[in-house]
């Protein structure tokens, strides 16, 4: 079964040009990495990284959805 769904990955990943792969490679690593990093996380640490989220937000650290469509459209 994993060689069928390997072949396929393959399939798709070979039809993308070099920026989508990229994004694709990007993507994976970010997954392994977060399996990582997250894979002992305790509850007072989860919560520390809500709080330092809601930080982010109230001190003007984030964007707009119209910001981000318009970064996505420069990839």
């Amino acid at each position: 079964m994993a060689t069928i769904l390997e072949s396929e990955m393959l399939n798709y990943f070979t039809q993308l040009d070099d920026a989508e792969k990229t994004s694709v490679v990007r993507m994976l690593k970010a997954f392994i990495n977060g399996k990582k990093e997250n894979s002992n996380v305790t509850i007072e640490e989860y919560n520390n990284e809500l709080l330092a989220g809601e930080n982010e937000f109230k001190s003007g650290k984030y964007i707009s959805h119209d910001e981000l469509l318009n970064e996505i459209k420069s990839w």
